[in-house]
């Protein structure tokens, strides 16, 4: 079955910057890919979105700051945070953007000096 497993997160400091990586196991085909975040007392929000050719969508408090980025022959989804703010902290959430809802455990991101 499909499994979806993400690396990376932990602690940084403001301005610092850090990479997460989603892993797709368990299926030969591609799918269009997300990362999510969710924040203490916050609904689950949608960070960036990137289809199998790559073209891609961010949500416009990290356009500029983050990068959504994949390697179909890995079938791996990453995504590069720079310039990191405190707002940044939340749990980060890698899933394929299908009907059917596939989601990773979740890795956390905090983001404090």
């Amino acid at each position: 079955q499909v499994q979806l497993v993400e690396s990376g997160g932990g602690l940084v400091q403001p301005g610092g910057s850090s990479r997460l990586s989603c892993a797709v196991s368990g299926t030969s085909r591609l799918y269009a890919m997300g990362w999510y975040r969710q924040a203490p007392g916050k609904q689950r929000e949608l960070v960036a979105t990137i289809t199998i050719p790559g073209l891609t969508n961010y949500a416009d408090s990290v356009r500029g700051r983050f990068t959504i980025s994949r390697d179909n022959t890995k079938n791996t989804v990453s995504l590069q945070m720079n310039n990191l703010k405190p707002e940044d902290t939340a749990a980060y959430y890698c899933k394929v953007e299908a009907t059917f809802g596939f989601w990773g455990r979740g890795t956390q991101v905090t983001v404090s000096s």
